[in-house]
């Protein structure tokens, strides 16, 4: 990606081609529907899609218990940058706030020759 294009990338300039909503979802179901999307927008020639993942739910000061938190937010650019997906991506940034922010991910895909 060229630098002109991430900066406007960044601002929030790009408009996405594509989103998948991954809230709610397990990672059993997730794992699977990134994969389908990913391959499916660079069938169709997209090249700036947008995963929300959301932020994961906040900690309670007062539970005893740790919990992870914002589980699909740690795992899906682990899943971006392994095969099969990594043949597809290009390059993985944090969402501007207008389209997510910390929630969510660009991806800008890999033109298919």
């Amino acid at each position: 990606m060229d630098s002109k294009a991430f900066t406007r990338m960044k601002r929030g300039k790009l408009k996405p081609d594509a989103r998948l909503d991954l809230h709610g979802m397990t990672l059993d179901r997730a794992h699977p529907a990134l994969t389908r999307f990913i391959f499916a927008s660079q069938a169709r020639g997209h090249r700036l899609v947008l995963v929300i993942t959301g932020k994961g739910q906040r900690e309670d000061p007062y539970d005893p218990a740790p919990r992870r938190r914002g589980v699909l937010k740690t795992q899906v650019p682990q899943w971006l940058r392994m095969p099969p997906l990594a043949t597809a991506v290009l390059q993985i940034s944090e969402a501007h706030i207008r389209h997510g922010g910390g929630g969510a991910y660009y991806v800008y895909l890999r033109r298919l020759r």
